[in-house]
């Protein structure tokens, strides 16, 4: 499949609404991601709960938005990206391997519905890279869109390739992905994540002390 760019498209995060896609109850995600609770509506609708990733025995990875008001305290805000890390209590066993991942590359999002407070997943495929501009994101951040469902809690969690490893940390969706020249909608009811490649060296630096694995 060709690598799909859409760098004159823009992809507005919903703030409305509450799911794209189909998603349904995982004890799977139970093993990758972490209930995060929060005090103000989140990105992806009204509610008070995210999620986390657990990266090392003292860390987790979220989005920026979850971390703002979760209970945890922040270690570190990504300077463009909606992303954060927080302090928190995790079993080494639970801990992540990164992978960059391709346009057309199968996925599953693991998270937690804000409406059920359990565990979720959802499957689907890369379909394009794209922009975010909000308050959370800012250039020269880019966005992964993907056609696996996502509902309200899930921001903040993982986005996992077929070998487990971590490719990148949803951040929410949008019901239309226009080019920013001519207006025409390109893609309709994507999800969206920081793919890895965007936090990389952000979050080697912030773990120096106990490096990241994978590649």
């Amino acid at each position: 499949m060709r690598n799909l760019f859409l760098c004159p498209a823009f992809a507005a995060l919903a703030l409305t609404g509450c799911s794209v896609g189909h998603t349904e109850y995982s004890r799977t995600a139970m093993q990758h991601v972490d209930m995060s609770v929060t005090g103000i509506p989140t990105i992806l609708g009204l509610g008070t709960l995210g999620t986390s990733i657990p990266l090392t025995p003292e860390y987790s990875l979220t989005a920026a938005h979850v971390a703002k008001t979760a209970v945890q305290r922040v270690k570190s805000y990504h300077p463009y990206c909606d992303l954060a890390i927080i302090y928190h209590k995790n079993d080494p066993g639970t801990l992540t391997r990164f992978r960059s991942s391709d346009i057309g590359d199968p996925i599953k999002m693991y998270g937690y519905s804000f409406i059920s407070t359990l565990p979720v997943e959802s499957k689907g495929v890369n379909l394009a890279r794209t922009t975010i501009r909000n308050g959370w994101n800012k250039s020269p951040c880019m966005a992964m869109a993907s056609n696996a469902g996502v509902v309200q809690g899930m921001s903040g969690g993982g986005v996992y390739n077929s070998d487990e490893t971590l490719g990148g940390v949803i951040v929410g969706y949008s019901d239309a992905i226009k080019n920013g020249r001519n207006g025409k909608v390109i893609l309709k009811d994507v999800s969206l994540y920081i793919p890895y490649g965007q936090f990389k060296a952000w979050l080697q630096s912030n773990l120096a002390q106990t490096p990241t694995r994978g590649a």
